[in-house]
């Protein structure tokens, strides 16, 4: 694919190649993996200023997403992507092959400092997703501030960096000026910019300590705040590729090919095709019905990237469209775990519709079914996430239109979980082609069918 940046996007990426320490504070689904690529290739291939880049992801971002978004594009063809993962055998082994970029999670940071030591490879980092590293205690903080004077250009992506108020900004811009712009110490920046309560321990901003303290970071960053020089497009979706680990492929493979055996031989029927549909997607989002209809779990992957596209949101809200009611616990479960004070509801009454407009819930589940059609919901957020896919196309239109519509201030993103492999990814390129419902479900099954026969 022809990659055509939009203007925000070729600023960002020249910013990235002058600049040897930048923040990218661009929302999810404008194109930070695209634009850092672009760079990388730039200053490797064109410029010849880096050897090897690192990028510190979240875990399902870094299996899946960096790799696949090189790939897609026409011009980053040429870039090797390394993925360190798994067992200790297994990350190093992707370390020693050879490539330019390598990716790693960042609960590997410490481990990876330590396996280098003195022998720091990489010329480049590239942070994921800066806010996981707010915390100026924290191990993987620690590690990777010892390597910052072997480090000759850090890129920091992130969307929302502060938010919880300014005390989170502190170590993430540390990580690009080592100091120089909010204090070399937490203790400095706190004592400069915030009150102290002793009694109840917390900190409070001095009058004016936002503006200075955004003033004083404004050349290092990029945000997308700046709409002096950035044009947003008004809507993007962006597909959210998610690989299953061995087990779960295996469990999806296993159950793939029983289902879709037991057709008989001949034409499938609508009928048919409609149930088959419905069992190979549950398996995507992870839990399928058994035969007292209660949803029995396969694997948490499609959990595990809503998770992370949720962290990745920095307390912006999002509407969640699910496709099966056993979604819904699970998901609750999940996004629960990740603590913090997350206010996850499912739209049920006109209550829960208003609670959301006014900004009270933080993430609105809800059936597409159910919520397609008269509900005006922009004034709750402006990201969609659809962890379930549906094969309609008006149904899928009409749900986006819930935040998509005239009043929403913001550009609109509506992020796809898309399980790898999985039927998940017929169901968008049928959305995409804007195919016939039916047509597109019995092509997709007749095919898989047919490859679960040889």
């Amino acid at each position: 694919m022809i990659f055509v940046p939009h203007a925000y996007q070729q600023y960002c990426i020249d910013r990235a190649i002058n600049d040897s320490r930048l923040g990218l504070l661009l929302d999810m689904g404008l194109g930070k993996t695209v634009i850092t690529l672009t760079a990388v290739w730039a200053l490797k291939y064109q410029r010849f200023c880096v050897c090897k880049t690192l990028v510190i992801a979240p875990k399902k971002v870094a299996q899946s997403t960096w790799g696949a978004e090189a790939q897609k594009w026409d011009h980053l063809q040429r870039l090797r992507v390394s993925v360190v993962l798994g067992t200790e055998k297994q990350r190093v082994r992707a370390l020693a092959g050879s490539a330019d970029i390598y990716v790693i999670n960042r609960e590997n940071v410490r481990w990876l400092v330590d396996y280098y030591r003195n022998a720091w490879p990489f010329d480049m980092v590239i942070v994921d997703e800066l806010s996981s590293f707010k915390d100026g205690q924290s191990k993987r903080f620690k590690a990777l501030r010892g390597m910052l004077p072997r480090i000759q250009r850090l890129i920091g992506l992130t969307g929302t960096p502060a938010p919880n108020g300014l005390m989170d900004l502190w170590a993430q811009v540390y990580l690009l000026d080592s100091g120089a712009r909010l204090g070399s110490t937490v203790t400095a920046y706190r004592e400069k910019f915030f009150h102290h309560n002793p009694y109840r321990h917390e900190f409070t901003p001095k009058t004016g300590a936002a503006d200075i303290v955004h003033d004083a970071i404004r050349d290092i960053c990029v945000s997308m705040s700046a709409k002096d020089y950035l044009q947003l497009p008004e809507c993007l979706t962006v597909d959210v590729p998610i690989a299953l680990d061995d087990r779960a492929a295996k469990a999806y493979r296993t159950l793939e090919r029983e289902m879709l055996l037991e057709v008989e031989e001949g034409e499938i029927t609508v009928a048919t095709a409609v149930a088959l549909s419905n069992k190979l997607l549950q398996l995507c989002n992870g839990a399928v019905y058994d035969a007292a209809r209660r949803g029995v779990e396969v694997h948490s992957c499609k959990l595990d990237a809503l998770c992370e596209c949720v962290e990745g949101l920095n307390g912006q809200h999002a509407l969640v469209f699910y496709s099966f009611r056993h979604d819904v616990p699970r998901i609750v479960s999940a996004l629960r775990k990740l603590g913090g004070g997350l206010r996850v509801r499912e739209l049920k009454t006109p209550e829960d519709e208003k609670a959301w407009n006014r900004g009270e819930v933080d993430i609105l589940l809800t059936h597409p079914a159910s919520s397609a059609y008269g509900l005006n919901l922009q004034d709750g957020g402006h990201h969609v996430i659809w962890f379930g896919l549906t094969w309609s196309l008006e149904l899928y239109m009409q749900a986006n239109a819930r935040l998509y519509r005239q009043g929403q201030p913001h550009s609109v993103i509506i992020h796809r979980l898309v399980v790898q492999g999985g039927l998940d990814e017929d169901v968008t390129a049928a959305l995409e082609d804007k195919r016939d419902t039916q047509d597109a479900l019995l092509v997709a099954l007749k095919a898989r069918i047919g490859g679960a026969r040889k």
